[in-house]
């Protein structure tokens, strides 16, 4: 069972990037020139491995290999980003780990590429990159090729050996549920559960209990051995259970117009324990979101444009101004979700102009865009 951290060390400790490891300060498959670039070092990463695991890490500064990390993501469904624009696509799974030094929801993105074997390909125009290209990575970057197309393995060693130096031990798991418990979240009720007398999963959040049913916020979930955080979030409420296979998570999410506010199910993550040291994440997306009238909405659409203009050009907002902008993250969502495609643009200059202006709604857009993440590419 190999630690997720150790290896994300031992990669940052292996010379440079090359070709089957690469480094990002972040990435942003938001953007379509973030989601080509991404697509393009995928398709490289997968060309020039076939036979093993390539990996890309986030959250670490290129000249000097600093750790200074990302904000957790969570979007299981980038397999499914993927498989929409790669021919011969590649497993790939990104990863949340949690280091000591980070800040609350800081985590370094690990990315893991497994290659199927075939040539891996661009299958349709993206940005400034045509369908049908494909890309080799040289020395430590990713570049396209047209001719002596041949998929060729130099790096069986060098990954199998970093993977071996990754694995996990009882010292390690141990050391990782007391820091867990005592030292991250001493102020939250914590608990754990070992699953197959291999596997130890910690959570902690805030409890509640409403109509028989316990409902968790601020919510950490890690899956210990392996030092990856499963989930975080400070807003959505979340409800687990488990047997002695599995562990389940139901994710929440408030909506609403005014103050006709309700939680409604977003995504079932089940993870299935096995009997040979494997596992597996399944994900389901649950959500059935709120229908509104279009007219209601489309006056909701305007007035959060407005906002955004008078912030754009510094502008006192009045205080039925300033309520409404509490509820432009929400709102914004709402109208995507009914048909206003145009509302994930303006959220996404809403969160540049607010980042430094509000702190707490620009936290509370980031979370909002989650959502429209997970939805789209389920």
């Amino acid at each position: 069972m190999i630690n997720k951290r150790l290896l994300v060390k031992n990669l940052l400790a292996h010379n440079d990037e090359n070709s089957f490891y690469d480094k990002k300060r972040f990435i942003d498959i938001g953007q379509k020139e973030g989601k080509a670039k991404f697509l393009k070092h995928v398709c490289a990463l997968a060309n020039s491995n076939p036979n093993n695991n390539s990996f890309i890490v986030v959250g670490v500064e290129d000249e000097d290999n600093k750790i200074v990390g990302v904000d957790f993501f969570d979007d299981s469904k980038i397999q499914n980003l993927v498989n929409a624009y790669l021919d011969n696509p590649p497993l790939i799974s990104y990863e949340n780990i949690p280091f000591p030094h980070l800040p609350e929801g800081k985590v370094v993105g690990l990315v893991t590429i497994k290659s199927n074997g075939k040539v891996c390909a661009l299958r349709k125009n993206i940005w400034k990159y045509y369908g049908g290209m494909v890309f080799f990575r040289e020395g430590s970057i990713s570049l396209p090729k047209a001719y002596d197309i041949e998929l060729k393995n130099r790096n069986d060693n060098a990954v199998a050996n970093i993977e071996q130096h990754a694995k996990n031990n009882i010292e390690l798991t141990l050391d990782g549920v007391i820091d867990f418990i005592n030292n991250r979240h001493p102020d939250m009720e914590s608990s754990y559960k070992v699953f197959k007398e291999q596997f130890v999963v910690c959570w902690a959040g805030n409890k509640k209990k409403v109509k028989n049913e316990t409902y968790f916020s601020r919510v950490d979930i890690e899956l210990i051995n392996e030092q990856v955080k499963l989930f975080y979030s400070t807003l959505d409420e979340v409800t687990i259970s488990y047997d002695e296979h599995s562990f389940t998570t139901i994710e929440y999410v408030q909506l609403g117009l005014a103050k006709r506010q309700k939680y409604y199910p977003l995504e079932k993550v089940v993870i299935t324990f096995n009997d040979n040291g494997t596992y597996q994440i399944q994900s389901d997306l649950i959500f059935d979101p709120p229908q509104y009238d279009k007219k209601t909405l489309h006056h909701i659409y305007n007035t959060n444009n407005s906002l955004l203009e008078k912030i754009k050009k510094k502008i006192d907002l009045k205080p039925s101004e300033q309520n409404d902008l509490e509820h432009l993250p929400d709102t914004y969502l709402i109208c995507y979700l009914n048909g206003f495609e145009e509302a994930k643009e303006q959220m996404e200059i809403g969160r540049s102009l607010l980042k430094n202006e509000n702190p707490e709604i620009y936290l509370t857009l980031k979370e909002s865009l989650r959502i429209l993440r997970k939805v789209k590419y389920s």
